[in-house]
């Protein structure tokens, strides 16, 4: 390692420093309101445990995955505090808030077989820790059908991003199994 570098850990506690900056507002969406920043812990953590990622500038990416997309920053922000390369891994799994819900998810269905394979394990994190939080009564104002989509939704997208990390692929497969059937109770 070059000393005027930091290590990884300190780029890792610097990136979560700026991501629980931007987010602090943020909440999830389930009963519990946890800190939005929870959900960027929880990708980042899928990443190192399950996927056995240990690439530095994946998982601040992993970190950083919703600052575009959910708050007041911009690409040229990331790129200039983190560098180009984690900048382009968030851009590439940002949706375009301008489009309509619809479209925007469509889109990830369409562009996830093209993503970096960087993007796609990123990608497959997020949709698993997005549907640990799928369950009977989470979240509360969604109804059982609504529930069992974004489980079919969440599966198309992470089909395009396949073959990118055969652990996380794994997991993702459980989970989508203990949702659908933690859902069979639900009318």
């Amino acid at each position: 390692m070059n000393p005027s570098e930091p290590s990884q850990a300190a780029a890792l506690f610097r990136t979560l420093q700026f991501a629980a900056r931007k987010h602090r507002d943020q909440r999830r969406k389930g009963s519990a309101r946890a800190p939005y920043i929870n959900h960027l812990i929880d990708v980042t953590r899928l990443l190192a445990e399950v996927g056995s990622v240990k690439e530095t500038v994946l998982l601040q990416a992993a970190i950083l995955h919703d600052t575009i997309e959910d708050t007041e920053t911009s690409q040229a922000e990331l790129e200039k505090e983190f560098g180009p390369e984690v900048a382009g891994i968030v851009a590439e799994v940002t949706d375009n808030k301008s489009l309509p819900k619809a479209d925007r998810k469509r889109l990830q269905i369409e562009h996830a077989p093209s993503l970096s394979n960087s993007a796609k394990q990123l990608k497959i994190a997020d949709k698993i820790s997005n549907i640990s939080e799928i369950g009977p009564d989470e979240p509360p104002d969604w109804s059982a059908e609504r529930r069992r989509e974004y489980l079919a939704w969440a599966q198309q997208v992470v089909s395009g991003c396949r073959e990118a990390n055969p652990a996380l692929e794994r997991r993702f497969d459980e989970v989508v199994a203990e949702r659908h059937r933690a859902l069979q109770t639900v009318a």
